[in-house]
């Protein structure tokens, strides 16, 4: 059965539809089917392919010039003035295809630019927070001066607000500071990005409120991600007898409104801190949660991160400088309020002295810590042939059978390879324009819409209620007496939220996750020009007795595609890992890098040659998107 449904405010003016059902919360769902067509767009590609055509039929006659001029005057008098060819400048004749080329460019420019200006600006809720606290404890205030208890200046808040209300880069010079440490880039959110929808175009729900139980279950994870971050990650699996991960597995499954995945309803060692999509609906403010395809597959960290990456005549290794396990931070209240102020730490991290591939939840965090650019090997892998002599120069599929989905036109083309358009160039020069937009897409939100009190400082929060008997910090039960929070104290001696990070989390809102949106845009791009159904060949896993070696998967196949959303929520939800983010930060912004990635490829169809049919890819979702 095929049912309409209603448009996403930043889509409305698209047709949309859905096979089956809409995947269930915190579950994968069928496979549906979504159709993005701008009718504007197509109408006008229509018109610039009879103009072509007839461009075409007239060369063949003879009589290119005459009629390239007759079609084009119709539109564009400025273009082409007669109906003999004019001289240029430099005393060469003006060949009738230039004035084509230029003619197509121009148009499909303007119909890009009408088309994305057409679709309204999305509604945008807020939790609330910001006016339910006049202290701003439900708010992101690091940097800004504090008091002792921790809790922000008023003035400098007050000034905060208004520059974020404003935009204006005089106010946010008025903003004081605590500290050394200065805002993240709050004007670069509002630059024009040249290609896809603008930040006001995206919707998300509204981020959990403070004394939520969502944001209780959130909360109880965050303490539990800090607790099991030397776990080996091989025990993330059901047969696991792993007492800390049952646990775990068991107090957020006895959790009210822990909204992350679950089997039969419970969560189990092998969905426990897998990622999730959190996406707008206009009938629940809390949003709709989805499972992305392959997340639960295999193991926890995705292929593309285990794989030694070909460069040319170099490789760059797979493995990595891990942490030691005593690098943890921010567990004193000293450092915890200068980390609030803006203030230096005063030790940094220290590492093992021997590399190994991601093999604990430590190593994930510390790979994320200074968000290496992926995009560049992920790409390496998927178009540089396999080699068997020594894998490490090679890719992940063979030379011969390239990853490529069958809309690709250059599986139909027979004289002509791919390059500027649908080679690794456009991909790529793709992959960081929408590096670029996704974040000042999540950036916006951080600033303009949502200022969210990260997790740390949440922690601060609990040390005050429980040490100081502060009880007008209204945190909830669920949390105040939860094993993990209980755990924390035995372990460090306070309930602080301890931190991988020697300085905490970066200068802007928690929600929604900067590095989920970078790496779901990524996700999204690739899968629109690579075939998600390939199975990846030759799975490995870090060795549980030896990681730094891998060893062979031996488990249910896995996918190009589920590996790629596997990597979004990877780089993601490593900064939860880290203790600097919540499960609905990162989940947010996978939504948010889908819809930049879907913005860019409306409008990077219409400037294509080829004879193409459009993108097609599967959302995080399950549902089926052609564009």
């Amino acid at each position: 059965m095929v049912i309409a449904l209603l448009p996403l405010a930043s889509d409305s003016h698209i047709k949309r539809r859905i096979a089956d059902s809409v995947p269930n919360s915190g579950q994968t769902g069928d496979q549906c089917t979504e159709s993005i067509e701008p009718p504007k767009l197509e109408r006008e590609a229509r018109t610039m392919t009879r103009i072509e055509a007839d461009f075409q039929r007239r060369a063949l006659l003879g009589g290119v010039g005459l009629g390239v001029a007759a079609t084009l005057a119709t539109a564009h008098p400025a273009v082409v003035t007669g109906a003999k060819a004019q001289p240029a400048a430099n005393g060469t004749t003006a060949r009738p295809i230039d004035a084509l080329v230029h003619r197509r460019a121009t148009e499909i420019r303007a119909s890009c630019v009408r088309a994305t200006s057409a679709i309204p600006i999305a509604p945008h809720p807020a939790n609330g927070d910001e006016a339910r606290y006049p202290n701003a404890i439900g708010s992101d205030t690091r940097s800004l001066p504090h008091n002792e208890r921790g809790e922000v200046d008023p003035a400098a808040w007050r000034a905060y607000v208004v520059a974020c209300q404003s935009g204006e880069s005089a106010d946010f010079e008025k903003v004081p500071l605590g500290g050394v440490r200065r805002l993240g880039n709050p004007l670069g959110t509002l630059a024009v990005s040249f290609c896809g929808l603008d930040p006001t175009q995206i919707a998300i729900p509204a981020p959990p409120t403070l004394t939520s139980a969502e944001r209780a279950g959130e909360a109880v994870e965050a303490y539990w991600h800090a607790l099991l971050r030397d776990v080996p990650l091989a025990e993330y699996q059901d047969a696991t007898e792993n007492r800390d991960v049952l646990a775990a597995c068991g107090e957020l499954s006895r959790l009210g409104d822990f909204r992350g995945p679950k089997a039969g309803g419970r969560v189990t060692p092998a969905t426990l801190f897998r990622g999730t999509a959190l996406y707008f609906d206009a009938a629940d403010p809390r949003g709709r949660v989805a499972t992305p395809p392959g997340v639960l597959d295999g193991p926890m960290v995705s292929q593309f991160l285990l794989r030694d990456v070909p460069f040319g005549s170099q490789w760059i290794s797979a493995r990595i400088r891990p942490a030691t396990p005593g690098s943890e931070f921010l567990t004193t209240y000293e450092d915890w309020l200068r980390a609030q102020n803006g203030q230096p730490p005063q030790r940094g991290v220290q590492f093992e002295a021997t590399p190994r591939y991601i093999a604990t939840g430590r190593d994930l965090a510390e790979w994320v810590r200074h968000l290496p650019l992926f995009q560049t090997t992920v790409l390496l892998l998927l178009t540089t042939g396999a080699f068997a002599p020594d894998p490490r120069f090679g890719g992940m599929f063979p030379g011969a059978q390239p990853p490529t989905p069958a809309s690709n036109p250059y599986r139909s083309l027979r004289t002509q390879n791919p390059a500027s358009s649908f080679g690794p160039p456009h991909i790529m020069a793709l992959l960081s324009e929408g590096t670029n937009n996704v974040i000042r897409a999540a950036y916006w939100q951080k600033y303009f819409v949502h200022r969210t009190l990260r997790p740390e400082a949440y922690g601060g929060l609990a040390h005050h209620r429980l040490v100081n008997g502060v009880t007008d910090y209204p945190l909830p039960d669920a949390f105040l007496r939860s094993e993990a929070l209980d755990r924390t104290r035995a372990k460090q001696g306070t309930h602080l939220l301890s931190q991988i990070y020697p300085d905490g989390s970066p200068n802007f809102s928690a929600y929604p996750g900067g590095a989920s949106s970078v790496s779901s845009v990524t996700a999204t791009l690739l899968k629109a020009f690579f075939d998600e159904s390939r199975v990846i060949e030759n799975p490995v896993q870090p060795d549980p007795r030896d990681p730094t070696r891998l060893v062979p998967y031996n488990g249910p196949a896995l996918t190009l595609g589920g590996e790629l959303n596997k990597l979004a929520t990877n780089y993601g939800c490593a900064r939860n890992w880290g203790g600097i983010h919540w499960r609905s930060d990162a989940a947010a912004s996978m939504v948010i890098g889908e819809e930049v990635a879907i913005g860019m490829l409306r409008e990077i169809r219409m400037t294509l040659r080829e004879p193409f049919d459009g993108f097609s890819f599967t959302g995080f979702d399950g549902r089926r998107i052609t564009v």
